[in-house]
């Protein structure tokens, strides 16, 4: 049976972003469905698939998974074949620690620089806090590209899950235009050049939905 992976709006969901460019990358079957947001149908549309009434999850004929993260260790689960983490164990420990890190935290970023895929290139005012959770990110990607990417260009080498959850920072770092050294960028270009990545935004650029609230930042 095909997955079926309900997404929000490509434009602005970048939680969704994360389990779809996982199961486009390695090229794993699935159906896709689409709920608009911030639309008066959106909850009760969500809570057909999840209790959260909240996108992305997952569904394997009976099985219902929620949550991104939880949606890549049931891929990864599944699809025993497929690389979807590192293969040495230091390293899978921190593929998923980092990824942890991702899905918990980094607000003030968040906050400051909403998801927004199809957002034309252009810096935004970063507070203290902001440059503070740049900085941190920063040097995760370096840390591990240095102890664990030697074989490709991704955080570990291979994209990995770890790739998928830091996806959306790739966005963000792009379109508000934070500065960012030349390893990051480098990275960056590296994930903007997936095939996945690009039908993502192609998606994204052709959806007929705006969001006042995300268009305006």
């Amino acid at each position: 049976m095909t997955l079926k992976l309900i997404v929000a709006n490509k434009a602005y969901s970048s939680w969704s972003l994360r389990p779809w460019i996982l199961l486009a990358h390695f090229k794993i079957p699935f159906e896709e469905v689409v709920i608009p947001m911030d639309r008066p149908e959106t909850r009760a549309a969500m809570l057909e698939y999840a209790p959260t009434a909240k996108c992305p999850s997952l569904h394997d004929g009976k099985i219902a998974v929620w949550e991104s993260l939880a949606i890549i260790e049931y891929v990864a689960e599944a699809y025993r074949g497929k690389a979807i983490w590192p293969k040495g164990k230091a390293a899978r420990a921190h593929a998923r620690s980092l990824s942890s890190e991702m899905h918990a935290g980094f607000t003030a970023l968040r906050q400051a620089c909403p998801t927004n895929f199809r957002r034309k290139v252009k810096a935004v005012p970063l507070s203290d806090e902001v440059r503070a959770d740049v900085a941190r990110i920063e040097a995760a990607f370096a840390h591990a590209r240095a102890t664990f990417g030697k074989a490709g260009p991704f955080l570990f080498g291979r994209f990995s899950a770890a790739d998928a959850m830091f996806a959306p920072v790739v966005n963000r770092f792009h379109v508000y235009d934070i500065p960012v050294g030349k390893p990051t960028r480098a990275y960056m270009e590296a994930i903007m050049a997936l095939p996945a990545w690009k039908a993502w935004i192609a998606d994204a650029e052709a959806e007929p939905w705006r969001v006042e609230k995300y268009e305006a930042v």
